[in-house]
């Protein structure tokens, strides 16, 4: 005898469950995102220096700091949770139009080591240039 209703139950159940794990995995509004020790990046920040100067730093110029074309990510930073949205889904003002980038796999599950990067570059704890990696 089947049970169609169980089937459901248990499907909800295990979305809210995925739902709940993905949340309990966030930082706390405000977290440090990135660690430096002895004035060097940890391996996940340093991934998102070389995954921001891969992909973004065309428009959003050298080190975060805007061009003509892409603001600057360091002056006004934004929270984490606007940042993937932006990244992954794009945004536009007028003329000044980002794609997204949630099928790009050179960015998409780096999003979070790129805002890592960013946020210590915003915070002051990461000058300008190529950083030395934490062995």
């Amino acid at each position: 005898m089947r049970r169609p209703w169980l089937q459901l139950a248990l499907i909800v159940a295990g979305s809210l469950a995925a739902v709940g794990a993905a949340a309990a995995q966030d930082p706390a509004p405000g977290a440090k995102l990135y660690r430096i020790i002895d004035g060097k990046l940890d391996a996940k920040t340093y991934n998102g220096y070389r995954r921001f100067h891969a992909g973004c730093n065309h428009c959003h110029g050298q080190d975060g700091l805007g061009s003509t074309i892409g603001p600057s990510l360091v002056e006004r930073p934004l929270d984490l949770a606007a940042f993937r949205r932006i990244v992954r889904d794009g945004t536009g003002r007028g003329t000044r139009i980002m794609k997204g980038f949630a099928e790009d796999p050179n960015v998409a599950p780096h999003i979070d080591d790129i805002f890592a990067y960013l946020q210590a570059r915003a915070d002051g704890a990461l000058g300008r240039g190529r950083p030395e990696r934490a062995e």
